[in-house]
């Protein structure tokens, strides 16, 4: 695997889009009061930790200096009350705001998971599964933060700025021009630091994307990598990603170390200018100790709010990111809508015709050509020929996972485009090569296909289709844990599985699409004398490679170039020394 394949990474940082930040506040709208209130609270805890300083002013100024004892013990209690209504205060602006920040969170995420499951197959046919997910898990836990505690500090870290100068302009301004001397230098080199710091941790972030990306292919292929020795390889990548994360974030910390020190001595020098004019004049009688006293304080209260803004800001592009990230996935429309006008589609009888169907993935690529047919209730309709030929663009057609560019798939007279979605998948039964298993036990994914089946149901299905043999010798029977995708089961196990929980359904048609590829003999056998049975009285659409498993079809499509170039029953087209013929003979050939 070649490591470079690895360094291609999503935007992480984006400028300000108000378009849509507006977009986002629309979400937090239903939670204006709980945020309202929370600022209100911000507010008052602000207000509450400046008084600190300026309370220890007035106890030296006007207790300490005159041994006023009572004084000093009112005003003492005064700071005690203080401190505690804010931490208390603070405790539950923390509360509110979490639980909102996590209820706007759960809102935007069910109702994206909603959309994503309304996207047609083309959607996830273009993009992988991982940042998708990235989407429903990661990017959507930033804008709630955003407005639940970003612009919340922001207000915190503004007033607490604005109420530190006003208060220390208010006891003395020529001392506050003076301690302030030192803040254009400050926060020119603060914005130059940033600026690299934010770039180098950028980096990072890149670079340990990367090797993410590398070790779930690595873990997904494992069995591959061990089997073709290929381990000092991979080593040999991941050390190179490794190393390149280690250097980076080493030049990280570097940068990011200069910043504290930095912050620290323009602190250190703008006290030592307090105190060398304070002290001047206080000996000139122009000043308290009080005073000088406060301002300390509130110099080092200063530095903290500059540094939170300026870190609000790195964190309002990174957020831009992710909040453009979910809105894209938000305004992914689906190609295959109902109708306004759409019809529930009545029980299916089991008429399919499909007339002078023309579909293509891509413009200019036509996968099926005109193709016409129709099929009566009850009949099996195997479909064959090589990779690529259209057979599953049938299929899909049929049970509307794309639509046709051209022409007509009707059922039982009616144009699958103008019946509702629910109405026409609720009476299809599928079941695919790559059979998917849900993470829970065995009874739980074969019931999966009818949610309100009884025990018995499922049961029978299994036994129908012979699963019923391999689960009841498992120590845990139809209770039996699977993992996700069940790894657990052999291939032919979770496909007898699957088969279970499709025929549950008791649907009016069915698809296989490739369905018994992967059955050893003897299994393949048991399902093949189960289906011929299940089959009666449905429809049935069969796509299979291996041609000995659609010999008692009622007819066969031989499909070639996006064409249905022979039909008929399998001695009908042995007898014809066509397409299918040539398929058969090749087929014995390569088992031979």
């Amino acid at each position: 695997m070649a490591v470079n394949r690895y360094n291609d990474d999503e935007e992480l940082e984006r400028p300000f889009n108000l378009h849509q930040f507006l977009r986002l506040v629309k979400f937090a709208l239903p939670y204006k009061k709980e945020i309202l209130g929370a600022a209100f609270f911000v507010l008052l805890v602000t207000i509450g930790g400046l008084a600190g300083p300026y309370i220890l002013k007035v106890a030296i100024d006007n207790y300490i200096s005159k041994n006023d004892f009572l004084g000093l013990t009112k005003i003492s209690l005064l700071y005690i009350t203080i401190t505690l209504s804010v931490m208390y205060l603070n405790r539950f602006k923390t509360y509110i705001l979490s639980k909102t920040g996590q209820e706007i969170i759960f809102n935007m995420r069910q109702k994206l998971f909603g959309h994503v499951e309304s996207l047609s197959f083309k959607f996830f046919d273009s993009r992988p599964a991982g940042k998708i997910m990235m989407r429903l898990v990661n990017d959507i836990n930033a804008p709630a933060d955003l407005i639940t505690n970003g612009f919340v500090n922001i207000l915190s870290d503004v007033v607490s700025l604005v109420g530190i100068i006003l208060i220390m302009l208010s006891m003395n301004i020529k001392l506050s021009l003076i301690t302030f001397s030192v803040l254009p230098i400050l926060m020119i080199v603060i914005s130059i630091l940033k600026r690299k710091i934010r770039k180098r941790w950028f980096e990072v972030r890149q670079k340990t994307s990367n090797m993410n990306a590398f070790l779930n292919e690595c873990i997904q292929g494992m069995k591959v990598t061990q089997a073709f020795v290929q381990e000092k390889s991979n080593e040999e990548n991941f050390n190179i990603l490794n190393t390149d994360i280690v250097k980076t974030w080493m030049k990280a910390i570097k940068l990011n170390g200069l910043f504290g020190p930095f912050v620290n001595t323009t602190g250190a020098i703008s006290s030592s200018i307090l105190f060398l004019f304070g002290t001047n004049m206080y000996l000139k009688g122009e000043v308290s100790i009080g005073v000088i006293f406060a301002f300390l304080s509130y110099i080092g209260r200063f530095w903290g709010p500059i540094n939170d803004i300026s870190n609000i800001y790195n964190q309002l592009l990174v957020t831009m990111a992710s909040i453009e990230r979910v809105f894209e996935l938000f305004d992914q429309k689906p190609d295959i809508i109902d109708k306004n006008d759409a019809i529930d589609l009545p029980p299916i009888k089991g008429n399919v015709e499909f007339n002078n169907v023309t579909f293509f993935y891509e413009p200019e690529k036509p996968v099926l050509k005109n193709v016409s047919f129709k099929v009566n209730p009850g009949e099996t309709i195997a479909l064959v020929g090589p990779t690529g030929a259209g057979k599953s663009t049938i299929v899909n057609l049929i049970s509307r996972f794309y639509e046709a560019v051209d022409g007509t798939v009707a059922i039982d007279g009616y144009d699958v485009k103008k019946v509702t979605l629910n109405s026409l998948r609720s009476q299809m039964g599928i079941v695919l090569q790559d059979t998917f298993i849900f993470a829970g036990t065995i009874y739980d994914n074969i019931k999966y296909g009818k949610p309100d089946a009884t025990y018995e149901e499922v049961i029978a299905a299994a036994k129908a289709v012979h699963a019923d043999e391999f689960i009841t010798q498992l120590k845990d029977g139809y209770n039996t844990q699977v993992n996700e995708r069940g790894s657990r089961l052999s291939v032919g196990q979770r496909q007898l599985i699957s088969f279970a929980r499709t025929l549950l359904k008791n649907p009016a048609i069915i698809i296989l699409d490739e369905a018994t590829s992967s059955i050893d003999t003897h299994t393949e056998i048991l399902v093949q004398m189960a289906l011929e049975e299940l089959l009666k009285g449905r429809t049935s659409f069969v796509i299979a490679h291996r041609l000995s498993t659609i010999r008692n079809a009622d007819r066969i499509f031989v499909v070639e170039n996006g064409n249905i170039v022979e039909e008929g029953t399998h001695e009908e087209l042995m007898a014809r020394h066509g397409k299918y013929y040539d398929l058969q003979v090749s087929q014995i050939k390569f088992a031979v």
